[in-house]
């Protein structure tokens, strides 16, 4: 539902404030309670029959809750919450949007649901910028007291918080499955998505191959160099070992000088491609920040899942025997 006379109106910030409301990684996620119940708060407290908490993306806004509104976003050229975010530091509200003039021709208002009133307080979050925005509406007009300017601004509030403690959390997840040296996703998460690429294969047959790796006497670098040389060698390999994968591939160290890769959607050859590219990239000389050089090598056990055949146990034991293989090869006299 769109109307070319209807005007826009966008911040001058709005660059940096669609940057905010993505950073927090909500957009199009399933309903929460926390929202849910501030919806229900802001109905009853102004007795309206709708309410909603809005996020607005760069050309809808996009509805986190909703009470008493069936559509889950609007296009923003119709959206109140549009003229809302350009004053952030008070309510917009319009106590009968048919006699304002940015409101009377607006769709809302003039088709179903047939919109009268519209109170909206912004979402703005630590730095400034409105992400949204709270409001509730009605078919019929309404007063609004300065008591309830404020309560809805106490609600506008009670959202942030509950954004900035729900991305709180999600971080500290991520923190979780991510190694802290490297950056790179932990065995936990490692073992997260191993199980979700078996579960895709048994559903569609497609193979995917896993890639057990450490590295050749990585030991002796720690020994010669100290484990802060060692570190930095960490570091530059996983970064080397990154930059050969797809963009659809998943590199995770799994502890010490262990790291495994998950490569989706396989044939035969991609994975001895892939192996060749990062004993190439990681067998070149690496220079420490001391101006120190080291060689280190590489090996590499491969294991493809295919045919919906065996466990997510038995790929792994079968790039380890791999992997052990190798070692053995380059060891033999």
């Amino acid at each position: 539902m769109t109307d070319p006379d209807i005007q826009c109106p966008f911040p001058a910030n709005e660059a940096q404030r669609l940057r905010a409301v993505r950073s927090y990684g909500i957009l199009d996620t399933l309903p929460e309670v926390d929202f849910d119940t501030l919806t229900r708060v802001a109905a009853n407290a102004f007795n309206t029959p709708a309410a909603v908490i809005g996020l607005m993306d760069s050309d809808r806004l996009w509805f986190k809750s909703r009470l008493g509104l069936e559509v889950p976003q609007l296009d923003r050229q119709i959206a109140f919450c549009a003229h809302a975010i350009m004053l952030p530091g008070e309510p917009l509200v319009v106590e009968d949007l048919r006699e304002d003039d940015r409101f009377k021709q607006n769709p809302l208002v003039t088709q179903a649901p047939h919109l009268c009133f519209y109170a909206g307080a912004p979402l703005v979050d630590r730095h400034g910028y409105a992400l949204g925005t709270i409001a509730v509406v009605d078919t019929k007009p309404h007063e609004f007291t300065e008591a309830q300017r404020a309560l809805l601004c106490d609600l506008s509030s009670m959202v942030i918080t509950a954004l900035e403690s729900r991305n709180l959390m999600n971080q500290l997840g991520l923190l979780a499955m991510t190694d802290h040296l490297t950056g790179l996703p932990n065995r936990v998460q490692f073992e997260r998505v191993l199980n979700s690429e078996v579960a895709h294969a048994l559903r569609t047959g497609e193979p995917f191959t896993v890639l057990y790796m450490d590295l050749d006497d990585f030991k002796g670098i720690n020994d010669s160099f100290g484990h802060a040389a060692g570190d930095e060698v960490l570091c530059e390999v996983a970064g080397r070992m990154k930059n050969q994968l797809r963009i659809e591939d998943l590199l995770a160290r799994l502890g010490g000088d262990e790291f495994a890769v998950i490569m989706r959607k396989t044939d035969e050859s991609s994975p001895e491609f892939l192996v060749r590219r990062i004993f190439d990239a990681v067998s070149a000389p690496i220079s420490l920040s001391n101006g120190d050089k080291v060689g280190v090598g590489i090996s590499i056990g491969i294991a493809t899942y295919a045919d919906a055949i065996g466990s997510m146990t038995d790929l792994l034991a079968r790039a380890d025997q791999a992997l052990y293989e190798d070692k053995r090869r380059k060891n033999s006299p």
